[in-house]
């Protein structure tokens, strides 16, 4: 069998395949045979019926068919063990030439792992940047801890004004008529916020409780609701509640109620320490995305469309439980929203493509910096993962061989960019410490892109192998490669 292989487009490598005569005329004899203990021909037993008969039931070519049709499979699942390839997806096979006592010739299109050619990714010239804290910063904490504790007091004497939480009811008409959920006996808001049509509530500013009035008021063009939408209508609006928020002091007695301060002091410098805390590792975050962007910016990658349309989905799957938390289904958003989830997958598409970039070109610097993830880190994190989630299908694809993989890959990478991180501040030792709040070690758990990579049973771009070694089997389930069907 001749095989040739040469570069294709988008991370793909073109083979080219020439069969022998002798093993297409032997696909067509099992072929026959195959055909024949299958099909019922009246006046032979099964597997008796000669081929003219054969394919005067099933149609003039069914044999031939049948015969190139596994020969193909045979032939190019053996074409990429002898080229050394792991495909990600089936193949895209087209049939050249299928005559008998010929050889059989085909080509396959077939995407592998992209290569990532490197660049610079270490000798970049930017620096951790620490936000300062001085006391107006410290301030600002200890007036949203005095708002976290302030109590809510009835109004007493005076009219409604922005910042009171009130209770009012409504009865809204659209032409002297009632409409769809204009009516409300008993709304709770807070005056100020707009959460109602824009410039509702400052017809309440001025009310005292009790007191009732009448407005008009235009809603906006781009309401939601399509029969209101740039609709005129009138509400008439009466207070039943009012309560305003009253801040405790900010003395000695609110820091002791806040925890174990001995005065307002003692909580001031413990809010700067927490907060110069919160900087340093607030720097190193930033600084190591900076360090990611320099890296993918200087490398050189053709992505495969798979790999991208696989990040589509998992960032579909993150939206989706991001939608759950909040008590919102997806084709209540699509509807409110006026969109499908073709046009979801157009917009998750560009940060999916850069995701699946990051993840590649990490793994690749991994490779170079020979960072290695023992099986007993990753099997510290399936314990974990056994204790965090209780949907069996999540713990089983953790548990499995392409679960580990993308928890291996994972730590992989977390592992390299601390490795970047710590090499520079040991090389600027003037530079203060950037220690994370949690001395902890790195999970690969800890990401929505996780739970959701287990949803759709994703693998991780990153342990996908390039392409086999010597003696190495050939399993590329776990490689998104069910090419073995050869796409034919």
């Amino acid at each position: 069998m001749n095989v040739t292989a040469s570069p294709a487009p988008k991370s793909s490598i073109l083979l080219e395949v020439e069969v022998p005569a002798d093993r297409l005329d032997r696909a067509v004899r099992e072929a026959t045979s195959r055909l024949s203990r299958r099909t019922r021909v009246s006046g032979f037993r099964p597997g008796k019926a000669p081929r003219p008969i054969l394919e005067r039931v099933l149609g003039p070519g069914a044999v031939l068919d049948e015969a190139v049709e596994q020969l193909v499979q045979t032939a190019y699942r053996d074409a990429i063990i002898e080229q050394g390839i792991i495909p990600l997806t089936n193949a895209d096979v087209e049939i050249l030439e299928a005559v008998e006592g010929q050889p059989l010739k085909f080509k396959a299109t077939v995407q592998v792992r992209p290569e990532v050619t490197l660049g610079d990714y270490a000798n970049f010239t930017f620096a951790p940047e620490i936000e300062s804290i001085d006391e107006a910063k410290v301030d600002k904490v200890i007036e949203e801890l005095r708002d976290q504790n302030a109590t809510l007091v009835a109004v007493e004497g005076r009219a409604a004004v922005n910042g009171d939480w009130a209770v009012i009811g409504f009865r809204g008409t659209k032409d002297g008529e009632p409409f769809e959920g204009g009516t409300s006996e008993r709304m709770p808001l807070i005056i100020g916020e707009d959460r109602l049509i824009p410039g509702f509530e400052a017809n309440i500013v001025g009310l005292k409780i009790g007191e009732s009035k009448t407005f008009d008021i235009t809603f906006p063009d781009d309401y939601a609701e399509a029969s209101l939408a740039g609709q005129a209508v009138q509400f008439e609006v009466d207070v039943k509640e009012l309560r305003e928020k009253v801040l405790p002091a900010a003395d000695d007695e609110f820091a002791q109620s806040m925890g174990d301060y001995a005065d307002l002091a003692a909580l001031k410098v413990d809010v700067d320490d927490r907060l110069h805390r919160n900087a340093l590792d607030r720097a190193r975050h930033e600084f190591s995305d900076k360090i990611i962007e320099y890296a993918v910016a200087n490398a050189t990658i053709e992505l495969p469309d798979i790999l991208i349309d696989q990040e589509v989905e998992v960032m579909h799957d993150e939206f989706r439980t991001s939608l759950a938390r909040q008590g919102i289904t997806e084709p209540a958003y699509l509807k409110a929203t006026g969109q499908s989830e073709a046009d979801l997958h157009a917009e998750f598409r560009p940060r999916a493509e850069q995701r699946t970039k990051v993840l590649l070109v990490l793994s690749r610097i991994a490779d170079e910096e020979g960072i290695t993830v023992s099986d007993a880190e990753v099997e510290e994190q399936v314990i974990l993962a056994r204790a965090r989630y209780q949907d069996p299908k999540t713990v089983k694809y953790f548990e499995s061989e392409r679960g580990r993989n993308f928890i291996r890959s994972t730590l992989r990478r977390s592992q390299l960019v601390e490795s970047l991180v710590s090499r520079w501040l040991a090389a600027h030792p003037e530079h203060p410490a950037l220690p994370h709040l949690e001395d902890d070690a790195p999970s690969a758990l800890d990401t929505p892109q996780a739970e959701a990579s287990a949803s759709i049973d994703a693998t991780d771009p990153g342990a996908i192998p390039g392409h086999l070694h010597e003696g190495e089997p050939h399993d590329h389930g776990d490689a998104e490669a069910e090419g073995e069907d050869a796409g034919a």
